[in-house]
């Protein structure tokens, strides 16, 4: 069973044509990661599927229902999470309160709250302090934390190792590694190595359209094809 599925996705900004022609499936459980060089509509595709650009043609298919054009509040409740580059977290206002914010009721599953705070010990340290404090890899977590805080059948997260020290992003990858073992990951990143290391299934944009998919062990051993399509030094 497909978690996403995306046939024929055209997105535009403005007068220009971003998404020409955007199709792949996301199959449900592990990691997706969509990989593709700067441009070249990696963020406008999770973008569209999360209604923050609404395709003009194609269609959406999150479990099988149609969800292009909806709206990103519906979106989000049928069970989808979007983090995006810039995190899109509150800086003047604390963990604690972030935290609260993306809840559904305002209140914590206390079983699920201990479980973020094992996979993320600085958010419970620093619970108290402002966001804008944080340090960026803390400022990550909790942008991360709070997508997690519901349970989501598919999380999308956006660039998460840019800019982050190497130990955070170890840190980062062993607890997507958790996550996805009970929500499906559709990951955008630059960084190969880390996608390489959490990634089962992969695809490739390239100027708004898909130019391949398949799995990620098969990519990361055909060193011409990353060359090709990534520009990656063999």
């Amino acid at each position: 069973m497909n978690a996403l599925e995306l046939s024929g996705v055209q997105t535009r900004i403005g007068r220009y044509d971003v998404l020409h022609d955007i199709s792949f499936s996301v199959p449900e459980g592990g990691v997706f990661v969509l990989l593709g060089r700067n441009g070249a509509g990696k963020t406008t595709t999770l973008r569209s599927i999360m209604g923050l650009r609404a395709p003009h043609a194609g269609s959406v298919r999150f479990r099988g229902e149609e969800i292009a054009g909806l709206h990103p509040s519906v979106i989000a409740r049928r069970g989808v999470a979007f983090v995006p580059e810039d995190m899109g977290i509150f800086r003047s206002l604390t963990v604690a309160e972030n935290m609260t914010l993306a809840t559904l009721r305002g209140r914590f599953d206390g079983a699920r709250l201990e479980w973020i705070h094992s996979l993320f010990p600085a958010l419970k340290t620093f619970w108290n302090s402002t966001a804008g404090g944080l340090s960026g890899g803390q400022k990550q977590m909790l942008a991360v934390a709070r997508a997690i805080i519901e349970p989501r059948a598919l999380i999308m997260i956006d660039e998460p190792t840019k800019g982050l020290a190497p130990a955070i992003v170890d840190a980062m990858a062993e607890a997507f590694r958790e996550i996805a073992r009970d929500t499906t990951i559709l990951l955008v990143e630059q960084n190969f190595e880390f996608a390489r290391s959490l990634g089962r299934d992969m695809g490739v944009i390239e100027d708004g359209r898909i130019v391949h998919t398949g799995t990620m062990a098969a990519f990361a051993e055909d060193r011409a094809l990353q060359t090709r399509l990534l520009s990656l030094s063999v």
